[in-house]
């Protein structure tokens, strides 16, 4: 090989380019912190971009019987 060095360079850019891409939550966290934040019950988890960001639509029934809509960051977990 003529450049080892620069073929783990290149390797180790596209490593650090893709890691902001990974999701740091599955769609079964997302479900249970939604859960979590509102105390209703889960009826359907959508995975979704809002303002160019992952995210998770989580459709909530709440125990006053409203279906709410918990956004959930897929990167961060931090629920909106």
């Amino acid at each position: 090989m003529p450049y080892p060095r620069l073929r783990h360079l290149v390797f180790g850019a596209a490593l650090a380019l893709a890691a902001p891409l990974a999701l740091a939550i599955d769609r079964d966290e997302a479900a249970a912190r939604a859960q979590q934040s509102t105390g209703g019950r889960v009826l359907a988890v959508e995975r979704a971009e809002q303002d160019g960001r992952p995210v998770f639509k989580v459709r909530i029934l709440t125990p006053s019987g409203e279906v709410r809509i918990v956004l959930v960051d897929a990167r961060t977990g931090a629920t909106r």
